[in-house]
């Protein structure tokens, strides 16, 4: 965007939690209640993915990816010491930490209130977290911390890059690990619906609009008319998901809270990893800031997208990413002021 001209997190988004709350109490009603509802949208599917849940996606990524201009790539050389913490904390480092601590927790310290079986789809759910990392939501994140915008959408425009080869790998290997057979048609067809597509339509929309009626319009009209349309269809697909989830959610309310607990640590570890390490490095506290919470903060819509077409809409994964949103804003929230509280420990941008 133009420099990101965030103003703040939006009302939506600031009680994103709640909205997650209430639709799950919807969509659990009406998969208890209304067990119709999801028996019709299940005929609805394609190589295994929803063809309502699909449309309700592109509903929530294009817009994110609206915000992206990959042209802000050509400044990758100005600090690239920002750059390398971001990467290797986002791939080298959170999928292999993230599966760490998801399997002990869930094999290890509830290994007694979970059963395995279940256990190894919430583990896959993690996963799947673990190997997405945040991209549009940074720009909130990065504002909050007052970030320096350029910086964060070479960021998240490298970030977007990688996904695009790294994401299928990394989760294959580590589900692979876990003795989880992987349809790879299936997760490559994820990542091309899901990224490849809207990242596409991102970029013949900037393109015609921008030739059309200028690059002022598209970046501070054509974009803000999307501003609730990520939100709205986050929260209709969650209760899509939880009207599947209903009896699950029902008979073990208890595993939500169990799921939320690696996730949770999982975020702060992260965070103070690559927070921690720009501090070594004596980074500003503008490009700090947002290499914390790019890999922090995850790109839940792939990972929920993924987890529906990969284990399907009631499976014990797709519940996992859905925890993921759960518990995304507060910590994020909390990690915000962290990084506010301690800009005193980097030295002054130049």
């Amino acid at each position: 965007m133009n420099k990101e001209k965030v103003t703040g997190i939006g009302f939506f988004e600031k009680y994103l939690s709640i909205w997650v709350l209430i639709c799950m109490v919807i969509g659990v009603m009406i998969g208890v209640y209304l067990p119709e509802v999801p028996a019709l949208l299940s005929r609805f599917e394609y190589a295994k993915v929803s063809i309502p849940v699909a449309i309700l996606i592109w509903l929530m990524i294009y817009p994110m990816m609206l915000k992206i201009d990959f042209e802000s790539i050509k400044q990758v050389g100005q600090n690239p010491r920002g750059l390398i913490v971001t990467w290797v904390t986002n791939w080298l480092i959170k999928p292999f930490t993230m599966y760490g601590i998801a399997y002990f927790f869930l094999y290890v310290v509830f290994g007694n209130i979970i059963p395995a079986a279940t256990a190894k789809e919430y583990l896959a759910g993690a996963v799947l977290l673990g190997a997405a990392p945040c991209t549009a939501m940074v720009f909130v994140w990065s504002n909050l911390t007052k970030g320096n915008p350029a910086y964060t959408l070479v960021q998240v425009a490298t970030n977007d890059l990688i996904i695009l080869v790294a994401f299928v790998p990394i989760v294959a290997f580590l589900l692979g690990i876990n003795d989880i057979t992987i349809p790879w048609m299936t997760l490559f067809l994820s990542v091309v619906l899901f990224v490849v597509i809207p990242l596409t339509a991102r970029w013949f929309s900037r393109k015609l609009i921008t030739k059309n009626r200028g690059v002022d319009y598209f970046e501070n009209t054509f974009i803000k008319k999307f501003s609730n349309v990520t939100v709205i269809g986050l929260l209709l697909t969650l209760i899509i998901i939880f009207s599947f989830q209903g009896k699950i959610i029902i008979d073990n309310p208890i595993n939500i809270l169990l799921i939320a607990v690696p996730l949770t640590i999982q975020t702060f570890f992260i965070f103070f990893i690559a927070y921690g390490w720009a501090k070594l490095w004596k980074l500003p506290h503008d490009v700090a800031a947002p290499a914390g919470m790019i890999g922090a903060s995850n790109f839940f819509e792939l990972s929920v997208a993924v987890a529906i077409s990969l284990f399907g809409l009631q499976s014990g994964a797709t519940l996992a990413t859905v925890v993921g949103v759960l518990t995304e804003v507060p910590v994020m929230l909390t990690l915000v002021k962290i990084a506010n509280n301690t800009k005193k420990w980097f030295p002054e941008a130049k």
